[in-house]
């Protein structure tokens, strides 16, 4: 029994030492880390598993204002590839992203590469909310493509490129079919009141007129004045706007209110248009943020 007993610690101790030296010789798989959980789903659909892909952003977060924890900063700091939207979206993450930046980690800021925008609106600061656009979507699949190959060592370059081939011809397929049910709205009714700037985008690739937004900015953190609610109201009247729409992730509170200002039967319809859901919650991938923004806004603008 005792010979028995030392055999079975012996070989015990024989794979715990062989794991650790395997542990040892190994490399750290290669890992890209991302910002927003649009531009994760999107990484991910090109990257596959030849890489870890981590995502920063939690399901239903606002992208303008979600932290992250000290391990999660370190982490961009060790990444092999930092991909971010840019354009200030990422309020709260920026200076982490600036740091891993300094420290010499590669940094994509995906936005700032698909020929931006202004915002809508007054001022001339650049529209971070490229993804209401697929052909800018599918632009920046190649782009992101190109930094993972370059960047990530041993990486299968020619499989990347292959799965980014891929998905944006989904994501252009998805533009086509975005084409087709906005052109059942009547011109006239094309026109879009929303939280906040978020759809300009959008608005030119698809021929709508942005009226405004209850607060008027591109980011949540702004807050509206009474003048620019009770403008915003005379410009919906003006306009006979039918829908209002608010993000999913946003209170819409100020969007009620404004329907209330102005003084007509104005409904409030959410969308998806700043993060994903958590799965079966109807946004959980990009594509399927986009076809569900797509009937909300059709339906809600009477098509």
């Amino acid at each position: 029994m005792k010979r028995t007993a030392t055999r079975a610690i012996l070989a015990l101790l024989t794979l715990l030492l062989t794991a650790t030296a395997c542990s040892a010789g190994a490399q750290p798989r290669a890992e890209v880390v991302v910002t927003t959980n649009i531009l994760g789903d999107i990484t991910r659909q090109i990257v596959g598993d030849r890489a870890s892909v981590s995502v920063l952003m939690e399901a239903g977060a606002d992208p303008h204002s979600f932290g992250i924890s000290a391990q999660q900063a370190a982490e961009l700091e060790q990444a092999d590839l930092v991909v971010h939207n840019g354009l200030g979206l990422e309020e709260g993450v920026q200076r982490h992203v600036q740091t891993a930046r300094a420290e010499g980690v590669p940094t994509l800021a995906v936005a700032e590469q698909v020929d931006p925008l202004p915002i809508a609106g007054p001022g001339s600061q650049a529209d971070p909310h490229f993804w209401t656009d697929p052909a800018r979507v599918a632009r920046a699949v190649g782009i992101i493509a190109d930094h993972v190959v370059s960047n990530v060592d041993g990486i299968d370059a020619a499989a990347v490129k292959d799965q980014a081939a891929q998905y944006a011809s989904q994501v252009l397929a998805v533009e086509g079919e975005m084409a087709q049910r906005f052109e059942q709205i009547p011109p006239e009714r094309r026109k879009l009141v929303t939280n906040h700037h978020v759809f300009g985008y959008l608005a030119q690739r698809y021929g709508f007129e942005v009226i405004g937004a209850v607060i008027p900015s591109g980011t949540t953190l702004a807050s509206p004045s009474a003048s620019d609610l009770s403008s915003l109201a005379d410009a919906v009247r003006r306009a006979g706007v039918r829908t209002i729409f608010a993000d999913s992730s946003q209170p819409d509170r100020l969007a009620r209110v404004l329907a209330e200002q102005a003084g007509l039967d104005v409904r409030v319809t959410p969308l998806f248009s700043e993060s994903l859901t958590a799965p079966g919650r109807g946004a959980a991938t990009y594509l399927e943020m986009t076809r569900a923004n797509t009937e909300a806004i059709a339906s809600g603008l009477g098509a």
